[in-house]
């Protein structure tokens, strides 16, 4: 006989024993709390509390969570928590008959209720709705954090986002904001002639970038297939098939560390331009970003964490060398080997690989002395080609790239570059990142696809990929990444 798999009982709180014999005293009663189907509401709290002059002793149908209650003998007043916040219900006993009154006196905080009644003013001016007849909707089994101390454990707050949003109602606002930031993210883009595309989330091939991809298996090809961690080539193949500007938000998977600023699946926007440049794509990130605060925040000045931020163009804009060169004194210029720029870094204590460039140390000095201060949104512009390996070459100095990535509060918002078209200089820049992975022992291909269509030929291009979350962050005044995703990873409880 198979083996027989038994789970082990939650623990129940006394709270949650006594809600549990109710719901079964009331399913012996023939009066099962689950089985309601549809509560035809004709208003919500908000419509209730704006529209009074209009509804004043007329009869509404409202639904929602009861988050309180005052029981004074023969009557009540509750409060009922919809989607757009909370209205006063005021239970009578003679208004619902005393069987229902009895039954709304046992039902507990959390319950989801539809009432009916009509609407009218208490004697202290609050709107509320005065309950001809009231339904329980939803019995809740799970006692609802207390009101005053709220769920302040940051942890299960994460776990239990869905408590977070009914007991902190600012954290729902900060999803509201959310939603809003990436509606006004498309209407931006769909203003100016680009199109929303979908593409591929699950790839044949592990490309030969730095992030660490998700591995998984397609049992009926039989083969290994990797969660994306860009959507830029397949983007960068509609160029060449025809579509002028195109876009997507999409989900992106990186098998790598988490803080503050990373979650192992984060959503950005890639975006690509035929016959722009870097400097197109600048003028456009400044009013995207310029657009999204005005229509989202209200203001071009917004707070976060304490420091004011002006997202009013023109951003400040300085070449990698330049800026390593105002914050450290190392002069990029004067380097005239890979030997020179690995021993002027040891000496300052900045730490890169044995056999690193020039264009890499430069990078390093970047990380070690600049970031930080770029508080105001600011330009770095001109990366060296080494750690650029999809950027068009500078035709003025071959080492740099036509490349930027913008900083706002300390931190790099996104990137982007004038693409590489050459199919030959791309082949053999992914060539060396593929053996550079697996130097360090990881797997990496070339997508030949992707040369393939270079040589059907790309148009110049201007392309540019952000954080979706970290704009959100900004925008919300958000100091975590956590704060601003619905359900993060977290780590499963044992």
């Amino acid at each position: 006989m198979p083996e027989e798999i038994t789970f082990a009982a939650p623990q129940l709180s006394e709270q949650e024993q006594i809600r549990r014999e109710k719901l079964s005293r009331y399913q012996q009663e023939g009066r099962d709390p689950y089985a309601v189907t549809r509560y035809d509401r004709t208003h919500t709290s908000a419509q209730v509390l704006s529209d009074f002059d209009a509804l004043e002793g007329k009869t509404v149908r409202v639904a929602g969570r009861m988050m309180s209650r005052r029981i004074m003998g023969k009557a009540s007043f509750a409060h009922l928590l919809d989607g757009d916040g909370q209205v006063q219900i005021y239970v009578r006993r003679e208004d619902v008959g005393e069987d229902v009154y009895a039954d709304f006196k046992t039902m507990d905080i959390g319950d989801i209720l539809g009432v009916e009644g009509t609407v009218f003013k208490t004697k202290t001016g609050e709107t509320s709705v005065h309950a001809t007849a009231l339904t329980l909707l939803t019995k809740s089994l799970r006692v609802l954090p207390e009101k005053w101390n709220g769920l302040r454990d940051q942890d299960l707050r994460y776990r239990q986002r869905y408590v977070d949003t009914l007991v902190n109602p600012e954290v729902k606002q900060t999803f509201i904001r959310r939603s809003q930031i990436i509606r006004a993210l498309r209407e931006f883009l769909d203003a100016r002639g680009f199109l929303e595309v979908d593409t591929p989330v699950l790839q044949t091939i592990e490309i030969g970038a730095n992030s660490r991809s998700f591995v998984t298996h397609h049992n009926a090809l039989d083969i290994p297939m990797y969660l994306r961690i860009e959507t830029e080539l397949y983007l960068k193949r509609l160029i060449v098939g025809g579509f002028e500007k195109v876009y997507e938000v999409g989900r992106i998977f990186r098998n790598e560390g988490m803080d503050t600023r990373h979650n192992p699946e984060f959503t950005t926007i890639e975006l690509y331009q035929a016959y722009a440049d870097y400097e197109e794509i600048m003028r456009l990130v400044e009013e995207m970003y310029a657009y999204v605060t005005e229509k989202t925040c209200g203001t071009l000045r917004i707070a976060y964490q304490g420091k004011e931020i002006d997202m009013t163009p023109p951003w400040t804009r300085m070449t990698m060398a330049e800026a390593v060169k105002k914050y450290s004194g190392i002069d990029y210029a004067a380097w005239t080997s890979d030997e020179q720029a690995r021993a002027e870094l040891a000496a300052r204590g900045v730490h890169v690989e044995k056999n690193a460039v020039r264009g890499e140390c430069l990078e390093a000095c970047f990380d070690a002395f600049v970031e930080e201060n770029l508080v105001q949104p600011t330009f770095i512009i001109d990366y060296p080609v080494a750690i650029s390996p999809l950027a068009k070459r500078r035709h003025d100095d071959p080492e740099l790239t036509e490349r930027f990535e913008f900083f706002i509060n300390g931190s790099e918002m996104g990137n982007a570059f004038s693409e590489l078209n050459d199919p030959i200089d791309q082949r053999a820049r992914f060539e060396r990142q593929a053996a550079a992975k697996r130097a360090q022992g990881g797997h990496a291909d070339v997508d030949e696809d992707f040369i393939a269509a270079l040589e059907y030929g790309m148009p110049p291009t201007g392309g540019l990929g952000f954080g979706v979350d970290r704009l959100v962050m900004l925008l919300t005044d958000s100091a975590s990444i956590r704060d601003v995703l619905l359900f993060p990873t977290m780590k499963p409880l044992e």
